[in-house]
């Protein structure tokens, strides 16, 4: 039975649970939600409301959090300033790492980050979960194919350019799934692209599955693309539903870092 936060004891004497706490609450906001109200923090968080209304009102008189017209949460421009010093020396590696490293604990997956460049999607971070499958093949610095695994996939369904060059006759069979006709693949890219992720089932490497979703920067340019893979048997129901979830929200995250960093 797993622990909720409301009874997780800090790892140490050094640390300050409440403030643990706060962290965690704060970290639920984000460009993709800005706001949130009492009970649904109380949800997502697994703390009580009191603790929330406590831990908020410290928040509120610390300058960080405000409550908005209809009672909602919202964080400060305080955060912000006190963020956007990082920014300057932030590369999307560095602004993608944290939600790598939680993905792949949170699953058990091993999660990447992306890059385009012309010969193809270039790995440039990975992080191993726990999970028993080592996907080989795939490690930094490794460049795959656009038109197969989840992470090219879904940067390809994102940009016309590599679509006009990639799209095409000839494309390479890696495993019977694989998209190869040009047609098909076309209006596979479209769904992925209305859908906002890729779901990648045995198309590159046999047994294997990914979710991933795509990175953009200010101009709204795919820049990269986060993805988990593991276990195609890992994939599925529920599971899958919290991994598109999860991968999806790193990504808005991490492009929401970038953009800030560019303005």
């Amino acid at each position: 039975m797993s622990t909720s936060s409301e009874s997780q004891a800090p790892p140490n004497k050094e640390l300050v649970g409440a403030l643990l706490k706060a962290c965690s609450l704060l970290d639920h906001f984000g460009a993709d939600r800005p706001e949130w109200t009492l009970n649904e923090l109380t949800a997502v968080s697994g703390m009580n409301k009191t603790t929330i209304h406590r831990l908020m009102a410290t928040l509120i008189h610390a300058g960080w959090v405000d409550r908005t017209g209809d009672g909602a949460y919202r964080v400060t421009v305080r955060l912000f300033e006190i963020g956007s010093s990082a920014l300057a020396e932030l590369d999307l590696r560095s602004a993608a790492r944290p939600h790598l490293l939680a993905l792949a604990a949170g699953f058990g997956d091993t999660a990447y980050l992306m890059v385009p460049a012309d010969e193809g999607a270039v790995c440039i971070d990975k992080v191993d979960g726990t999970g028993s499958l080592v996907v080989a093949g795939i490690n930094i610095g490794t460049v795959l194919p656009y038109h197969a695994a989840a992470g090219p996939v879904v940067m390809l369904a994102n940009s016309p350019a590599l679509r006009d060059r990639w799209v095409q006759e000839g494309l390479t069979r890696f495993t019977s799934r694989t998209m190869h006709d040009p047609g098909a693949l076309a209006a596979h890219l479209d769904r992925v692209r209305d859908a906002g992720y890729s779901l990648s089932e045995s198309d590159y490497l046999d047994g294997v599955s990914a979710v991933a979703a795509p990175v953009r920067d200010q101009t709204g340019a795919v820049v990269g693309s986060i993805s988990v893979g593991g276990r195609a048997e890992n994939f599925t129901g529920p599971t899958l539903d919290a991994k598109i979830e999860q991968v999806t929200r790193a990504a808005l995250r991490v492009s929401s870092v970038v953009q800030a960093a560019a303005g």
